[in-house]
């Protein structure tokens, strides 16, 4: 297994974009993928990353990390967001490679803490994540924070 940073990788940022899309766009938020991750490669601050997790070239999963995951709590960042594994590929413990690189490289901005919003209940924790509380999308609805030790 590999992961791609695309920041680092962005002759692969077209599959991403279309990746990333296909697993978390619809037809009203397919451009707002598109837009973060062209910007995330030329950003000048280290947020956002993009990253794409492949068996040989074969994509089976994604996730970023970003400063606001279209949540209310502007004063929390860093957000792992986009956390997607192929069916086939799942009961193998390879979410926790892209949850791992990205506390690391969280870390490595000298960053103490790592966020993410959800509504499932007991995968996170699996990985070293608490619930702190709840917090609001602008669409209305509500999710789960929860909030990571990376250091």
């Amino acid at each position: 297994m590999t992961i791609i940073n695309i920041r680092q990788n962005p002759k692969y940022k077209e599959k991403a974009i279309a990746y990333i899309q296909s697993k978390w766009g619809n037809r009203r938020n397919k451009k707002v993928y598109e837009d973060c991750i062209m910007h995330s490669i030329d950003a000048k601050i280290p947020l956002s990353i993009w990253y794409l997790l492949l068996d040989s070239e074969t994509i089976i999963g994604c996730a970023g990390l970003i400063t606001n995951d279209f949540i209310s709590r502007m004063d929390l960042h860093p957000w792992l967001c986009a956390l997607y594994i192929e069916k086939k590929y799942r009961g193998q413990n390879l979410g926790n490679l892209l949850i791992s690189q990205i506390k690391n490289d969280t870390a490595e901005m000298k960053l103490d803490k790592l966020y993410l919003c959800t509504d499932h209940i007991g995968y996170y924790e699996k990985y070293g994540f608490a619930y702190i509380g709840d917090g609001y999308h602008p669409w209305g609805e509500s999710s789960r924070i929860y909030e990571c030790d990376v250091r």
